[in-house]
C-alpha cells in the first residue's frame, strides 16, 4: 500500500496534476503535525531539531542534483526567518529567474504551513497543488515523521526535496548558480572569511537566531531566564563587533551577516513582544546594531524580501499556546528602516 502510494502521489507531483492534494490530503491527515512545542524537554527549554534532507546542488554535475537554470524551486516563508535568509542571498545573487518561488500563507494551523491565496503575498503551491508543506514532504517519503518546515529546495525534475537546511541551501545559492545569476561576482563566502563566519555563526546561532525561540518557548521560569540574559549577552557582543567594522568580519558583506540580519529585523517587531526578549529595544539601545539591520535592509533589493504583515500577524496568530487568542498588539511601531544608516 505504501509502495503504491508513494508511486501515485510522486507521478503527480512530477507531471505537476494538481488535484492530487484531494487524494493525499485523506493520508497525512493521520499524521499529527509536529510544532516546535514538540521540541522542549523535561526541563522547560527548546532544543530545535537537526534538518533532514541534506543534498547538495552542485555546479560541477558532482551530485544527483546538478545546478541548471529553471530546474530548482523554493518553498518559503516571509515570516520564518530561516526562510527569509534564502530570499535574501537569491535576491542579492539576483536568481529570481533561476530560481522560482512559493509563499505560504503567514497563519500556521494545525496541519501545519499551508497553502493558501487569500492573503497578498501568499502564492498557493504552482507546482505541485497541495493544500499544505507536510502534502510535499509526504509525497518525497510517506513515512515522514519530522517537522514540516521551511525552507524547502525542491528539484523540479526528478520531483524530490534536495534540502531542508537553510545554512546550507544559502552556501548552495551564493556559489553553485553562478552561471545563471544576474550578480556572479558577489560572494558572500569568500575563503579569507570561512574560518571567522564558521566561529560567529556558533554562538550567533545558538544564542541569538535560535536564543529568541529558546526565551518564547520556554515552559519553566529557569529555561526563560536562562536563554534570554544569554541572548542579550550576545547581543551586546554583537554591537560590540559593529561598533568596530562595517560587517560581522570586517568590510565584506557575508552570510553571516544575512544570518544575524533575518533575526534582527523581526526583533523589535515580534521578538521584544511576543517570545518576551524585552530587556532592551533594538532601535533603542543598540545604535550599531540598528545601523547595521538598516543598512541590509537598504542594500539591493533586500527590502522586497521582508513582508512585515505576515510576519507580525504570523508570530502573533500561530503561536496560540504562547498567545491563545491570537491577539495582534498595535505595538510596537513598524521601525523605519530607510532611515540613512550611516554606516
Amino acid at each position: 500500500m505504501g509502495t503504491a502510494i508513494s508511486f501515485l502521489v510522486g507521478q503527480n507531483a512530477l507531471y505537476g496534476i494538481s488535484n492530487n492534494s484531494r487524494f493525499y490530503t485523506s493520508v497525512t491527515e493521520m499524521t499529527k503535525h509536529k510544532s516546535a512545542f514538540d521540541d522542549i524537554n523535561n526541563k522547560g527549554k527548546f532544543i530545535r531539531k537537526e534538518s533532514v534532507f541534506r543534498n547538495w546542488v552542485s555546479n560541477d554535475g558532482s551530485t544527483e542534483f546538478p545546478a541548471e537554470n529553471d530546474r530548482y524551486h523554493l518553498y518559503v516563508s516571509y515570516a520564518c526567518p530561516w526562510a527569509h535568509r534564502c530570499l535574501a542571498v537569491r535576491s542579492l545573487k539576483g536568481l529570481e529567474n533561476v530560481i522560482t518561488v512559493d509563499v505560504v500563507h503567514p497563519l500556521m494551523g494545525e496541519r501545519g504551513w499551508k497553502f493558501e491565496i487569500d492573503e497578498e503575498g501568499a502564492t498557493g503551491d504552482s507546482l505541485n497543488g497541495y493544500s499544505h508543506i507536510r502534502d510535499l514532504y509526504h509525497m518525497v517519503n510517506p513515512d515522514y515523521d519530522g517537522r514540516y518546515t521551511v525552507p524547502v529546495l525542491f528539484d523540479k525534475k526528478q520531483g524530490r526535496i534536495v534540502n531542508n537546511e537553510s545554512s546550507e541551501i544559502i552556501q548552495m545559492l551564493n556559489n553553485q548558480f553562478d552561471t545563471f545569476a544576474e550578480h556572479p561576482s558577489i560572494d558572500l563566502n569568500q575563503e579569507d572569511t570561512r574560518e571567522e563566519q564558521e566561529e560567529l555563526n556558533k554562538w550567533i546561532y545558538d544564542d541569538i537566531n535560535n536564543g529568541v525561540y529558546k526565551s518564547g518557548f520556554a515552559t519553566t521560569q529557569s529555561a526563560y531566564e536562562d536563554a534570554v540574559h544569554q541572548l542579550f549577552k550576545s547581543l551586546d557582543k554583537a554591537e560590540d563587533i559593529l561598533s568596530r567594522q562595517r560587517y560581522l568580519t570586517g568590510n565584506k558583506l557575508t552570510l553571516a551577516d544575512i544570518r544575524l540580519w533575518t533575526t534582527l529585523v523581526r526583533f523589535d517587531l515580534v521578538y521584544y513582544v511576543h517570545f518576551k526578549c524585552s530587556l532592551k529595544l533594538l532601535s533603542v539601545s543598540y545604535p550599531n546594531l540598528w545601523g547595521f539591520t538598516r543598512e541590509l535592509y537598504q542594500t539591493g533589493n533586500l527590502r522586497e524580501t521582508c513582508n512585515f504583515y505576515h510576519i507580525k500577524h504570523h508570530y502573533f496568530e500561530s503561536h496560540t499556546n504562547i498567545n491563545p487568542y491570537g491577539i495582534v498588539p498595535y505595538g510596537p511601531s513598524y521601525p523605519d528602516f530607510d532611515v540613512p544608516h550611516r554606516r
